[in-house]
C-alpha cells in the first residue's frame, strides 16, 4: 500500500471517529447551571474543550487503522470470510 493511500485511509478513520467522539461528555448550559447567552441553542455546550477531542480522536482512530493495517498485512479477515458475500465475477 502506498503511503499516501494509508494516509487517506487513516483520515477517513480519524473524520470518521471525530463524529464518534464529539457527543461524549458534553453538557448544556443548564445541565451546568449557567444562564443561557441571549440567542443560544438550547442544546449548544457549555464548556467544549475541542483540543481534549482531538486528542481522543486521533488515538482511537490510530488504534483502529492499526488494526485496519495488520489484518490488510497479516490477511486475518477477508472478503471471502464475510458471510453472504459474492464478489462480482469478471467476464
Amino acid at each position: 500500500m502506498r503511503w499516501y493511500s494509508i494516509l487517506a485511509i487513516y483520515l477517513l478513520f480519524w473524520s470518521f471517529t471525530l463524529f464518534l467522539v464529539l457527543p461524549y461528555g458534553v453538557k448544556t448550559a443548564r445541565e451546568v447551571g449557567q444562564e443561557e447567552v441571549p440567542g443560544q441553542a438550547p442544546s449548544a455546550p457549555a464548556n467544549l474543550s475541542m483540543p481534549r477531542k482531538l486528542l481522543w480522536t486521533t488515538l482511537i482512530s490510530a488504534l483502529l487503522f492499526a488494526v485496519f493495517y495488520a489484518n490488510f498485512i497479516f490477511g486475518w479477515v477477508g472478503v471471502d470470510d464475510i458471510p453472504g458475500w459474492r464478489p462480482s465475477v469478471a467476464r
